[in-house]
């Protein structure tokens, strides 16, 4: 298969117009100039396939369900918007159902559905809990965080906890030994928590600004130690709620190209309309788009999809247009990927022919995954 594009941006470079051949699963050549052949279809903009590493659920499926049925539902929604790699994230839950829902996304993972496993929480802090229940918040107990990790057999990629709670550094040890990656956040350290947080080797930062200690004059908090570490990559959700743009620009110009992930974060109302839903425990209300824990003024994830936050980073980078699409596909594509671990996105010989088509207002008009497109 032969496709051609007006423009295509593999990740390291931008080709006008540029083609990829594609072989089964795989992307076999791609270049710049007239194709060598002809062509199945003729795209106007292509990049890599966008990988999601903190998302909730999506088209009504919140995924601590764990249920096949839910998980294939929310994971199609997102793959319709470009989402072609995605780690599902789990809030916080008691003991029993936390292995319970590890244990069943963990099956997921081994057969292709989804790329690994996010545990958010329940080792945070009380006070930055967000859309977690407050209640099933505890420090990290290294018994009970040896059976998670073991249950998840090699699926869970991420875990993000609070530096501030009793032996939360040796828990980050303990991630890193067993293969997962540590992340802080819904936390309320100070600068030198955070500090002895990335010594003990946390490399990640759960959704800057979100849910954590704002910046200080006198006390710099978790924020800055997280920007100005090089070791660490800073998610960020562009979705025009979470985080104001200048925000993003600043996070952008801090981190460089190479340091944020730009995530949805999303939860089972992405892709649907206003009205009520979960996420794990709790009652979320979602009016003009924005989801609050029912009753509250409490943000509750997000109902966006990796479209609109790459659009969002391409219309408020203060970049010139194709500067600013090949810093999105950086921030969508290969960043979060890297940081967890997984297979690069990158458009290249050999790699799995995962892609997105948009259309000159940046709205998806197809996807390509593992070589054969979604059905949208």
């Amino acid at each position: 298969m032969l496709l051609t594009a007006q423009t295509l941006i593999t990740g390291r470079e931008l080709f006008r117009p540029g083609w990829i051949e594609v072989a089964g699963a795989t992307i076999r050549a791609r270049g710049s100039g007239p194709p060598p052949g002809p062509a199945e279809r003729d795209l106007i903009t292509v990049v890599p396939g966008f990988v999601d590493t903190h998302v909730h659920g999506g088209g009504g499926w919140d995924f601590s369900t764990a249920t096949r049925a839910a998980t294939l539902a929310a994971v199609d929604l997102h793959r319709r918007h470009g989402t072609t790699r995605l780690v599902t994230s789990l809030v916080s839950a008691g003991p029993a159902d936390l292995l319970h829902q590890v244990r069943e996304l963990a099956d997921h993972v081994h057969d292709g559905l989804i790329a690994g496993i996010h545990l958010e929480g329940p080792w945070l802090a009380v006070s930055r809990c967000g859309a977690h229940d407050p209640v099933l918040l505890r420090d990290p107990d290294p018994a009970e965080l040896d059976t998670v990790l073991r249950t998840g057999d090699g699926t869970i990629r991420m875990v993000t906890l609070a530096p501030e709670r009793a032996g939360a550094l040796l828990a980050i040890e303990q991630i890193i030994d067993a293969g997962a990656v540590a992340a802080v956040g819904h936390t309320e350290a100070t600068y030198e928590q955070t500090r002895a947080a990335i010594a003990a080797g946390a490399t990640v930062g759960t959704h800057l600004f979100n849910a954590m200690r704002p910046i200080h004059h006198r006390e710099p908090g978790p924020v800055i130690a997280l920007l100005e570490d090089s070791r660490v990559t800073v998610e960020l959700i562009a979705d025009g709620v979470h985080v104001d743009a200048a925000l993003y620009r600043h996070a952008s110009r801090s981190a460089g190209p190479d340091r944020l992930s730009l995530i949805t974060d999303a939860m089972a109302a992405a892709g649907m309309g206003d009205g009520r839903y979960r996420i794990g425990p709790m009652d979320v209300e979602v009016a003009d788009g924005v989801a609050r824990l029912a009753g509250t003024a409490t943000i509750a994830g997000s109902t966006a999809t990796m479209d609109r936050v790459f659009g969002f980073a391409v219309a408020h980078s203060g970049l010139p247009r194709d500067e600013a699409l090949q810093l999105a596909v950086r921030q969508s594509s290969l960043n979060p990927a890297r940081a967890l671990g997984l297979p690069s996105p990158e458009l290249t010989a050999g790699a799995r022919a995962d892609l997105v088509a948009l259309d000159d207002d940046l709205a998806v008009t197809d996807v390509l995954q593992g070589g054969s497109w979604v059905t949208r």
